[in-house]
């Protein structure tokens, strides 16, 4: 393909591969690039398996190109609308509070989820 990728771009992709630091974006011009765990969304991802698929068709933006070594650094959460509600932008859910929440529904989540993972690891340390 003659698209040539170049920073600040936001292009189409697909995820070819999926690693606990990040994910491999096959781009339009055929070449690959790296989400970084960090940039696949834009709350905390624990488990990057809970935000993509292989396989899955994404936008991302060019964030670099090193000429020397051809890495591509990429970004799906600087390539995502801003705002929507509470299901990821990927189409899975997330557990979030929407941004017309109030502070207080965002509290209650918040603790919800507190909670669900002191549960967990309290369960965690009695078996031991």
């Amino acid at each position: 393909m003659s698209e040539k990728i170049e920073v600040g771009q936001i292009v189409d992709g697909k995820i070819t591969r999926i690693k606990p630091f990040g994910a491999i974006v096959l781009l339009p011009d055929n070449s690959q690039g790296l989400v970084h765990i960090s940039h696949v969304a834009s709350s905390y991802v624990q488990d990057i398996n809970d935000f993509i698929n292989v396989d899955d068709e994404v936008k991302v933006k060019v964030l670099s190109i090193d000429p020397e070594t051809n890495k591509i650094s990429l970004s799906m959460k600087e390539a995502a609308p801003r705002s929507g509600p509470t299901e990821g932008y990927y189409g899975k859910p997330t557990r979030a509070a929407d941004s017309n929440s109030t502070f207080e529904e965002k509290f209650k989540e918040w603790q919800k989820i507190s909670n669900e993972r002191h549960a967990g690891l309290n369960k965690r340390n009695k078996r031991r």
